[in-house]
């Protein structure tokens, strides 16, 4: 069934707008080497409608502006949300719909904080970084995310 505009720009629009506040909610754990941005429990709708993919992108966006690495993690990390979000809409099966926000966070986002980090008294080596991005994702995507998919498996109907 395809979706009408308004419904597809409105729900784009509340998924920005619920990512922004809770990385503004979460702030000191959502960002970090070690960041559990609580926000990315969202990255599991692209699974249930594309309008997660521009809300989300949007919402990395807005969170990244206000937050504290600037225009490369405006550029990079909205990138990586948008690449894992159209992956995790394509990905057809619920058990790995979490799994590309891991994957494309610790790459994309593990490289950025590579190079913001280098050479200051937190560096440390890419693959660690790579790790901790990743292991904070799936507490979030998999600890947080796949038992809201669960939840939002029962209602997808009347939500979506």
């Amino acid at each position: 069934m395809k979706m009408n505009k308004s419904k597809f720009l409105t729900q784009a629009a509340m998924i920005a707008a619920i990512y922004v506040v809770l990385v503004e909610v979460f702030k000191p754990i959502s960002y970090g080497i070690m960041q559990i941005r609580i926000a990315e429990i969202l990255t599991v709708l692209p699974y249930f409608t594309p309008a997660a993919i521009p809300g989300l992108t949007v919402g990395v966006i807005i969170s990244n502006v206000i937050g504290p690495y600037g225009f490369l993690d405006i550029v990079v990390g909205s990138l990586a949300t948008l690449i894992a979000a159209y992956l995790t809409h394509k990905i057809g099966r619920k058990l790995w719909a979490p799994l590309p926000p891991i994957i494309v966070n610790a790459i994309f986002v593990g490289l950025m904080l590579y190079y913001i980090f280098l050479g200051s008294p937190d560096e440390m080596p890419l693959t660690a970084i790579m790790g901790w991005v990743a292991l904070g994702q799936v507490i979030v995507c998999y600890g947080l995310g796949y038992p809201f998919m669960a939840i939002l498996d029962k209602y997808k109907n009347n939500i979506f």
